[in-house]
């Protein structure tokens, strides 16, 4: 389709739309998280149960907080883009883990999959040219 055809030249919007959602989505997520203190923190630190990790509950959920939160506006922002893409996807592969362990099956783990996916696949990208970063 000749309308569509020339949608390639607005990759760079496309990236900051997608930066923009998703950044915004994880902050309202993560926000709450981070808010909810060392109970919360404890509770959300542990997940890292699922691989082993029993020590530190409080210093795992805030940083899984902390991650979700942050990561989102540096999302946003396209600053330090690659290395939050990365402690992003370690917050997925966890959640996703600990949706296994429950018994969600694939159904229950699907979302943070994809999610995890998607930031794999922002780290080879990059945040585009409307970024703090500019690459």
């Amino acid at each position: 389709m000749a309308i569509l055809a020339n949608l390639g030249r607005y990759r760079n919007t496309g990236l900051l739309l997608l930066r923009v959602g998703l950044g915004i989505m994880f902050i309202i997520h993560g926000f709450p998280k981070l808010a909810g203190g060392i109970d919360g923190w404890t509770k959300l630190g542990g997940s890292m149960k699922v691989i082993g990790i029993d020590f530190l509950p409080v210093f795992w959920g805030f940083m899984a907080a902390a991650t979700e939160t942050f990561g989102g506006f540096l999302l946003i922002v396209g600053l330090f883009f690659r290395p939050a893409c990365i402690l992003l996807i370690f917050t997925m592969i966890i959640a996703a883990l600990v949706h296994f362990s429950k018994g969600d099956g694939l159904q229950g783990a699907s979302h943070a999959i994809e999610l995890g996916i998607v930031f794999f696949g922002l780290i080879f990208i990059g945040p585009g040219k409307y970024s703090v970063d500019k690459r």
